[in-house]
């Protein structure tokens, strides 16, 4: 039995549910599995140090959440493309003692965008949040076919550096930083920032500004109802949580791991059981 070694770098992530998500499917794969949570407010060492010590202990590959996804990016000795052209890295695969950058939210929230949203209209898309999900996330949207994506952070010198890499990719003209109050004029909303999270709580925006004819997709999954869903819900708009992301974004870390493939549905199912909820809804 092949034996595998991975981490977890982020800041409060003890109520993760990756290590049951990934140990869990790859027992099902005949793998034998240890996933190990590395706490960056625990530690006390900056993300760098934490990297380099999982690689000198042994370990076969990390995943990096909030927040060292972008800061995570000089400690490593090469970064493929797709995770470049996102400027984020949240999977880190150890291959010959060299740290390797990936990034699979993108492809993530891609696929549960489409599951859980199917026909979701798209023409005008705002955006809260341009760190390193936010990153992978606005990638998808255009990838999808967002005809323009708006882009709000509170740290707007963040905003306009994504909007440059998304016209640099997709062109120009199809994004724009812009303000909160866009969603009065939106198709759909997609919260890419902490805010909802137990240790963040609240609305990242007025809810005066959500509207039944709005779409709304968080990426936020601890927990699944955020306030924003459960504004949005209140007001008759198509919401999608965080589940089908994280659960989605893990079985393709897992691939890149161990090289095995993982079952999806599989993981979906073991999402919905640990949180007591489908792992995707509409």
């Amino acid at each position: 039995m092949a034996n595998y070694l991975i981490g977890l770098i982020g800041s409060g992530i003890g109520p993760s549910l990756s290590p049951a998500l990934h140990e869990r499917e790859a027992a099902e794969l005949g793998l034998g599995y240890a996933y190990r949570l590395l706490d960056l407010d625990v530690i006390g060492l900056p993300v760098g140090d934490v990297l380099n010590a999982a690689r000198s202990e042994g370990f076969d590959g990390l995943n990096i959440t909030h927040p060292a996804k972008q800061a995570v990016l000089p400690h490593l000795d090469e970064v493929v493309p797709e995770a470049a052209a996102l400027g984020a890295v949240n999977t880190v695969v150890f291959e010959n003692g060299r740290a390797i950058g990936h990034n699979t939210d993108a492809t993530g929230f891609a696929r549960s965008l489409s599951r859980g949203l199917a026909g979701a209209t798209m023409a005008n898309v705002v955006q809260l949040g341009a760190g390193g999900a936010g990153a992978a996330v606005a990638h998808a949207l255009l990838s999808l076919g967002a005809g323009h994506l708006g882009v709000h952070d509170v740290d707007e010198s963040r905003s306009a550096q994504l909007v440059a890499a998304l016209e640099s990719r997709f062109g120009t003209g199809r994004a724009a930083v812009c303000a909160p109050d866009a969603v009065r004029t939106a198709d759909g909303l997609v919260h890419a920032t902490p805010t909802g999270m137990a240790a963040h709580p609240g609305l990242p925006i007025d809810e005066s500004l959500l509207r039944g004819e709005l779409w709304v997709a968080d990426i936020v999954y601890r927990p699944l109802e955020t306030a924003l869903l459960a504004a949005a819900r209140a007001r008759g708009c198509r919401v999608l949580h965080g589940g089908g992301m994280v659960v989605l974004q893990a079985a393709e870390s897992l691939r890149l791991f161990t090289g095995a493939e993982p079952d999806p549905d599989r993981m979906l199912a073991h999402f919905a059981e640990l949180e007591g909820e489908p792992a995707h809804a509409s």
